[in-house]
């Protein structure tokens, strides 16, 4: 009895020991994950339109039984596109919601700050975020926090690169940019000096714009005083479209450029005919091209709901195929450590037609870049 009392006694010490080490956002039936983007104000669409996708994917892997038995949860907090809600949001996933990993956030200067100060400390993964900010890709060696950042789009520098070769091609040198100013502004307006640089050029005019704010006005004077031939906007759509018109109005038609965050299609929507000749560069394939694999699969997810297409929504659903895949590698046996391995395991990784590769001391699995402009109807087009 005493025998029996020892093992009973044995089996359960062990049995609690198993509970007190198993991963938060782990059950036997359910892996939990979390998400911080705007829902709601001037930049709501764009959460919106990952969100969809993503849920969608999961809901499909769900019905098809989940992963190695378990289903896929996501919890989704709005941040507004602001810092300290970001923040805010990220603790409560960790401390409270106690989600296993996190993905699709947005913004330069909020997700930064979520890696240093919570999710990075913590050592919880953060897979793809809608940023391209030099600040979020550096070496491991130089940021540990950096070990649990995955990101999936090109960089800033890269799209700058493209942007500048483009514009240079044409022949145009007197380049102006229009930025915000927040870690997305920054970055992007370092990533076109730069790529100027190189070109033995420089920025002609500079103007800037406040997160969340409308305010062109000091923008437009600075940079129509030199009449640029090029302007490259680093900025959202809705103060993209106030700069816009309001260098119309004062007389200036330079070509406009801008970054894969604006978001093509809503812009063409707030602009209109006005958006017409805009050139954007993007991070994904083009939505709309059903050719390429990938873009059939995240076609073929929305069905009937083809009107909803969109780079956010596809970059979205990458996001998504990512940390299934990563999860699927694991097996049973489910840690985020394991996570981070199984995430640096894919190298040269063909989701169809769109590849990515991370590794131990890399962090970015795609420089894929191309220009896109609008065309009439506000269609985006290649």
């Amino acid at each position: 009895m005493k025998s029996l009392r020892k093992a009973l006694f044995a089996g359960m010490l062990a049995l609690g020991l198993a509970h007190a080490h198993a991963e938060d956002g782990v059950t036997d039936t359910s892996i939990t994950l979390g998400m911080s983007s705007p829902f709601t104000g001037p930049n709501g669409l764009y959460g919106m339109q990952m969100r969809e996708a993503m849920t969608a994917y999961f809901d499909q892997i769900n019905k098809g039984g989940g992963i190695n038995g378990r289903k896929i949860e996501l919890i989704t907090l709005d941040d507004g596109y602001e810092t300290d809600r970001t923040l805010a949001n990220t603790k409560t996933l960790i401390q409270e919601k106690k989600v296993f990993a996190l993905m699709g956030y947005y913004g330069s200067s909020p997700t930064t700050e979520a890696m240093n100060k919570v999710f990075g400390p913590a050592k919880v993964p953060l897979v793809g975020t809608i940023s391209g900010a030099g600040t979020l890709r550096e070496p491991i060696s130089a940021n540990p926090n950096s070990r649990y950042m995955f990101n999936i789009r090109a960089s800033y520098a890269d799209e700058a690169d493209a942007i500048v070769s483009q514009i240079l091609s044409l022949g145009l040198k007197n380049i102006a940019v229009f930025y915000q100013n927040d870690g997305f502004g920054k970055s992007g307006l370092d990533g076109v000096t730069n790529a100027l640089k190189r070109a033995n050029l420089a920025p002609v005019a500079v103007g800037t714009v406040e997160r969340n704010s409308l305010d062109v006005a000091k923008a437009v004077e600075a940079i129509s005083k030199v009449t640029p031939q090029a302007v490259v906007m680093v900025t959202l759509y809705k103060p993209t479209a106030a700069f816009v018109k309001a260098m119309k109005q004062s007389g200036q038609f330079p070509m406009f450029l801008t970054l894969s965050p604006v978001g093509g299609e809503v812009l063409a929507q707030e602009l209109g005919n006005e958006a017409r000749g805009i050139g954007i560069s993007q991070v994904v394939p083009y939505p709309w091209n059903d050719t390429i694999g990938i873009v059939r699969d995240y076609q073929k997810l929305l069905g009937k709901q083809k009107e909803k297409l969109s780079y956010y929504g596809l970059e979205g659903y990458i996001t998504a195929r990512l940390v299934i895949e990563g999860i699927r590698k694991m097996g049973k046996d489910v840690s985020r450590e394991k996570l981070v391995s199984a995430l640096e395991g894919l190298q040269n990784f063909d989701l169809g037609g769109f590849k990515v590769s991370y590794g131990p001391n890399n962090r970015q699995a795609s420089h894929f870049v191309e220009l896109t402009v609008v065309g009439s109807g506000g269609k985006v087009i290649k």
